[in-house]
This record gives C-alpha cells, sequence and structure tokens, in this order.
C-alpha cells in the first residue's frame, strides 16, 4: 500500500500553562510522534507531525490542529498529554477514513468531545469564467 502524506497533525509549541514557564507543546509532540508510530498499520494514512508558534487557542492549553487536503480541518484545546494521547492518536486512524474530514462531536473519541474548538470546512477554490461581458 503506498502511503500519503497529505495528513497533518499540528502542535502549539507557545502555549504555557497560567503562571507556569512550562511549554508542553513540545513534549506532546515527542509522545505523539512515538504513540503514531507504535499505532504502525492501525491508521491508513501517514500523519506529519509538526509544531508551529501560535495556533491562538492561549486560553485552552495546549493546542492541537488536525488537518488534510480537501478535508475539513479540527483545532483541539485544553489537551494534557499523559491524559489524551490515546485519544488524539484514536482521532487520527478516525480521521484518516473521514473522505471530508466531517464529522460530529458525538462520533470522536470521548476525550476531544468539549475540547473542540473549531471546525474548519475544507477549502477548495473554483473559479468559473463568466460568459458575460463587463462593461
Amino acid at each position: 500500500m503506498t502511503r500519503n502524506t497529505s495528513h497533518r497533525i499540528t502542535v502549539c509549541t507557545s502555549c504555557r500553562h497560567k503562571g507556569e514557564d512550562c511549554r508542553p507543546g513540545y513534549e506532546l509532540i515527542a509522545k505523539l510522534r512515538r504513540a503514531i508510530s507504535e499505532a504502525g498499520d492501525s491508521i491508513p494514512e501517514d500523519f506529519e507531525i509538526s509544531g508551529t508558534a501560535c495556533l491562538a487557542g492561549c486560553d485552552r492549553v495546549c493546542t492541537v490542529a488536525y488537518h488534510a487536503t480537501r478535508k475539513a480541518s479540527y483545532l483541539f484545546g485544553d489537551i494534557q498529554s499523559d491524559d489524551d494521547i490515546d485519544a488524539l492518536v484514536d482521532f487520527a486512524k478516525q480521521y484518516a477514513y473521514l473522505h471530508d474530514g466531517w464529522c460530529s462531536s458525538i462520533d470522536r473519541p470521548r476525550r476531544l468531545r468539549k475540547s473542540t474548538l473549531a471546525r474548519i470546512p475544507a477549502t477548495i477554490m473554483a473559479l468559473e469564467e463568466s460568459l458575460e461581458r463587463v462593461s
């Protein structure tokens, strides 16, 4: 089977718990990479896992986004590295099979249902030629 790397998980690396200096995003990236790797073929698509400076979920540390070509994107907040790693892997398994990325909150892993910050529809740009002349 040819594996595709159009699926991505992006973790905020600047988020920090209020009143603390720790930045849990870096630790989450390492744990998530390990967990996805250990899941092996139970995830039918490769997921590139990387960090970014900010996902604008500062009040809901730690923030994680799932996105793919021609699929809805998801933004989750309040992710606890140790508690939520299994739910993040389970969502990767589910997301890989969703042809358009769309699922309702009750279909997502239980630990992610209330931490969903956004579901962003896929953007597909279509340009049409106008048959009318602009005067």
